[in-house]
């Protein structure tokens, strides 16, 4: 994360970014992995809002992510959306044509004291 260190950011929010990061790209790694093609991490600052945003984004559209709350703590796979869910301070999907997606979490420099937590936010259709 030397990125997020040149970018003079928290150790907090970095630590958030690195499992934030960790999740995502895992998730594209093992459900939206297509043979020959990879997936995509962008990591985006934006200063004026104090926002750091990070996206994966695979080849695999029809695959959206979803939380599935029943999710036992001894079951092997199935939490990593609740840690994103949990760390981020908004997070959701877009579509990325002509087939894929996008998922991206969005982290405040310095949170607001008041924001709704966890908040999600889904955003166009499947493709």
């Amino acid at each position: 994360m030397e990125r997020l260190t040149a970018w003079e950011m928290s150790p907090e929010v970095i630590e958030r970014a690195e499992h934030i990061v960790a999740e995502l790209a895992a998730n594209a790694a093992l459900h939206g992995r297509v043979q020959g093609r990879d997936f995509l991490l962008a990591l985006t600052l934006d200063k004026a809002a104090g926002t750091l945003r990070i996206a994966v984004s695979d080849t695999r559209g029809e695959c959206r992510p979803e939380i599935h709350p029943d999710q036992g703590p001894d079951d092997e796979s199935g939490r990593g959306l609740l840690l994103v869910d949990a760390l981020a301070d908004r997070w959701g999907t877009e579509p990325r044509p002509p087939s894929g997606k996008t998922v991206w979490a969005l982290l405040a420099q310095s949170p607001p004291c008041d924001r709704p937590f966890p908040f999600r936010e889904v955003t166009g259709t499947a493709g």
